[in-house]
């Protein structure tokens, strides 16, 4: 019996919960589910849905738990959220989601802007929250995203050791993978190359993720740098919706549509059928009428005699 090759990357779709809390606009949740359905048809298995914050803060978020209990019901699809703190945390696992996501800032700023704690007091937290894990959940994976790993607007240049020591500091703290964040657009590739390959010296295969955004141009390029060094996890939003509201000029996630027709027509497969995930752009646009969509992939079209890697 032969069975289907897995994908050569996995792209871990951002936007229903990184892209939503941009937005002024609150989407509906069964907006949410079309949505959502409409990105996991396309391929997608492993998507953020949403982020557990109290609604005062982001009202696009007050119906997390009812958008996790419906991606649930999506089989094969590793359902994502975010938490800030042990609350969101515990919020998190009682709705069921498979894995959480800790922003854990590089920048002592942005971590004071975000989280409203220092970068030592989130560790803590982290250390809190695998605690808490371990005794009810522990079949749920967590992973940190460094954010503001490659600078930050409120701080300017954040410290490449700074990144190493907080990764390894994480990773200590117990959590099972860790990513590192272009929260602010400021990234180039040969950073992006550099650091990778610093923290992954430090705490080895654990670094697995690149979270680019595409706020100066650089999002594609960044990604491939990232590739070349070894990473196999991306995520990237559908027309690039996104960006920190805690992290001024954070705009622009890096494009599903566009990453995934980089890495295909490079003979890398993703999982994810290009026109079906196109198509999906329609949901969004339906659940957020008036908000612009990016994308340059989804303008231009597929070229003729177009063929994804096999």
């Amino acid at each position: 019996m032969n069975h289907p090759k897995a994908p050569d990357i996995l792209i871990s779709e951002v936007g229903p919960r990184d892209g939503l809390q941009s937005v002024k606009a609150v989407m509906s949740s069964a907006h949410k589910f079309t949505w959502i359905d409409a990105l996991f048809a396309s391929g997608l298995r492993e998507i953020e849905v949403a982020s557990f914050v109290p609604a005062k803060l982001l009202p696009q978020m007050a119906d997390a738990a009812d958008v996790v209990r419906h991606a649930l019901t999506l089989p094969g699809l590793t359902v994502m959220a975010l938490v800030p703190n042990l609350r969101g945390a515990q919020a998190a696992l009682a709705a069921g989601v498979h894995k959480i996501t800790l922003p854990v800032s590089a920048s002592q700023a942005h971590s004071l802007a975000n989280v409203r704690q220092s970068r030592e007091d989130m560790v803590k937290t982290v250390r809190a929250i695998v605690q808490y894990r371990n005794e009810v959940a522990p079949h749920v994976r967590i992973e940190a995203g460094i954010s503001t790993a490659f600078g930050c607007t409120l701080q300017g240049e954040v410290p490449e050791d700074d990144v190493v020591w907080l990764s390894a500091s994480v990773v200590e703290a117990g959590v099972d993978e860790l990513g590192l964040s272009d929260t602010t657009g400021m990234a180039n590739p040969a950073q992006v190359r550099r650091l990778f390959q610093k923290v992954r010296a430090e705490i080895g295969e654990r670094t697995g993720a690149a979270h680019m955004h595409n706020t100066r141009g650089l999002g594609l390029a960044n990604c491939l740098a990232a590739y070349d060094v070894g990473v196999r996890t991306f995520d990237s939003s559908l027309a690039g919706l996104g960006g920190c509201p805690y992290a001024p000029g954070a705009s622009g996630n890096v494009v599903t549509e566009d990453l995934v027709f980089m890495f295909e027509a490079m003979g890398i497969s993703t999982g994810v059928d290009i026109a079906r995930l196109i198509h999906a752009r329609q949901a969004l646009q339906q659940g957020l009428p008036g908000e612009p969509l990016y994308g340059m992939t989804p303008k231009a079209g597929l070229p003729q005699n177009w063929r994804p890697a096999s």
